[in-house]
């Protein structure tokens, strides 16, 4: 039988399969995402405390990167105003911002974040983003939100600022109130003006853009460098060059804390894009190989004197919105970006408080006021791991806020199967199905038989309690119980602790003249009560496929 060897495609996954019919598209969400993403990029850079041109750069490595290598067609990869807090800091507890040891560090965060990232996907470890729930992921977004919006008023507001704490930069702009520049202040409020406007009108519009424009004419116009309003300057024209930056082992070390949260960002937040995005070809879908996409796309990041990168949910809505049909959109906006960067003479009078006040809609649209309130309606406890997580993002740190999160989201989850809900059965009149008595419909109870059911795995930390609730439930009883049918369809699996504690509630009410028997259990909780040995203890014959069954059977050996 002969074979036909098949040559490995060079076409990147996103551009397979291309169709003419996709070139219209494709250029017009390519045209529609540079118009966002150049005043968004260069907003973020500010943001890092790094010169704007440098966001453009980071446009660039993260979009080629991910056109060549990523599977998701719509996704766009950037600089990020979610992680660039954090390694910003990060990296201002070891340098000082602005100096070139500065830069050569968030470089080598950026080398860091990428070889993180795209181990994580080399791995086929992308599930890891599934353990920061969303009420986690709110909350850091609303804190990282608090943490943008008072960094800039100082930006918006004309002021030096000052403070190392979110409450020291409010106090400096408090002590500073009477140095406001109004200039400044009606620049912000004018370009906030016409991007919410814009959004209004059309999520596609390029308010920022428009924005961008109308302060640099009312800069130039009205002679507002002289009014004392802080211009971006000279920007350096050209492509970004590869150069190795320079860091020492202990710096390396020093910034291992702020690289692991800002991959672990990267990998949320990739996954969260990636859900959000509908593929017309999901047979291309690769999660893992995305996240090998956007590591590669932060390595490149990191050798051309940018910094760490992420998938953007707002951007790739933007692409999906505007009709692009594949990475394609991506290049298209990355050419117009090479054009920006070489005619970047057109931004010299551009005024701060206009990056300030993208950047502060920005964080707008972090901080999910909405999102909240339904998360309060749904449960209080997920709504006080968010409140949390949201302070102390936004008062203490961002770093220390997203282990708080992940330690009280993991302590939620432990604590509600260490001590989980339960019910007590009763059968409903005139049928064979049973169902809880406390919710609201008539049932009935069969008397000597009590059914009971655990909504939990059966596991050391919640062995002692379920035996504690059984024989709670069987002591209140206003009937003498005979019977206890344990139905187990709400137990995915039991641990060792968990049979043998099973096993010694078996002994304690064969003692008490209490049968105990199983209903509906899985194949898996079939195979653990037999590697424990409780099987044979308990018998087979006390193995039932439904509560009904086993309610038959108790009663029967009762008559």
């Amino acid at each position: 039988m002969l074979t036909r060897h098949v040559r490995p495609s060079l076409v990147p996954p996103t551009l397979r399969h291309y169709r003419r019919s996709w070139v219209g598209p494709d250029l017009v969400a390519g045209l529609t995402l540079a118009a966002i993403a150049v005043p968004e990029q260069m907003a973020t850079a500010r943001l890092a405390n790094l010169p704007a041109v440098v966001g453009l750069y980071a446009f660039l490595a993260g979009s080629v990167a991910f056109a060549l290598l990523g599977s998701n067609r719509r996704m766009s990869v950037g600089a990020d105003s979610t992680i660039t807090p954090i390694f910003a800091v990060g990296v201002a507890t070891i340098a000082a911002a602005g100096t070139p040891r500065y830069a050569d560090l968030v470089m080598v965060l950026a080398l860091v974040v990428g070889a993180l990232v795209a181990a994580v996907g080399l791995l086929r470890l992308g599930w890891i983003a599934d353990f920061l729930p969303a009420p986690v992921v709110i909350g850091v977004l609303a804190g990282i939100a608090v943490e943008i919006l008072v960094r800039q008023l100082p930006t918006v507001m004309g002021l030096p600022g000052g403070g190392t704490t979110t409450f020291g930069r409010l106090r400096a702009v408090f002590d500073q109130r009477n140095d406001v520049n109004g200039w400044a202040l009606a620049i912000a409020a004018g370009v906030l003006v016409v991007v919410v406007g814009a959004e209004r009108i059309d999520r596609r519009a390029p308010g920022a853009l428009m924005g961008l424009a109308l302060s640099i004419a009312a800069v130039v116009g009205l002679g507002l460098k002289a009014r004392g309003v802080h211009l971006v300057g000279s920007i350096h024209a050209g492509l970004p060059s590869f150069r190795s930056p320079s860091a020492s082992l202990a710096d390396i070390r020093r910034l291992a804390a702020p690289a692991l949260t800002v991959a672990f960002v990267c990998v949320v937040q990739t996954a969260a894009t990636a859900r959000s995005s509908v593929s017309d070809d999901p047979e291309i879908d690769d999660f893992n190989r995305d996240l090998v996409a956007l590591g590669a796309g932060n390595l490149l990041a990191g050798l051309t004197a940018s910094f760490a990168v992420n998938a953007s949910p707002p951007r790739s809505a933007v692409v999906a919105a505007s009709g692009g049909r594949s990475q394609a959109s991506s290049l298209v906006a990355a050419a117009v970006v090479v054009a920006v960067v070489f005619a970047s003479g057109v931004l010299k009078d551009l005024p701060d408080p206009t990056l300030g006040a993208i950047l502060i809609f920005v964080a707008t649209r972090l901080l999910r006021v909405g999102e909240l309130r339904r998360i309060l309606r749904f449960d209080r406890i997920e709504f006080a791991i968010a409140a949390v997580t949201l302070l102390v993002v936004g008062l203490v740190g961002i770093e220390q806020g997203v282990v708080v999160a992940i330690v009280l989201a993991m302590a939620q989850r432990v604590r509600l199967t260490a001590r989980p809900r339960d019910a007590v059965l009763g059968r409903e009149p005139g049928t064979d199905h049973w169902m809880p008595v406390d919710i609201g419909q008539p049932t009935e109870q069969v008397a000597g038989v009590l059914v009971y059911m655990l909504y939990a795995p059966l596991w050391y930390g919640n062995a002692n309690f379920v035996v504690a609730r059984v024989r709670k439930v069987i002591n209140s009883s206003p009937q003498p119980v005979h019977a206890l049918v344990l139905d187990a369809d709400g137990i995915s699996d039991i641990d060792y602790t968990g049979a043998r504690t099973l096993d010694q509630l078996n002994t304690e009410l064969r003692d008490r003249g209490v049968r105990l028997c199983l209903a509906r259990s899985s194949h898996l909780v079939h195979q653990n009560l037999k590697r424990s040995g409780l099987l044979k203890d308990l018998g087979v014959d006390q193995l039932f496929p439904s509560v009904q069954d086993a309610v038959k059977a108790c009663t029967a050996r009762d008559t």
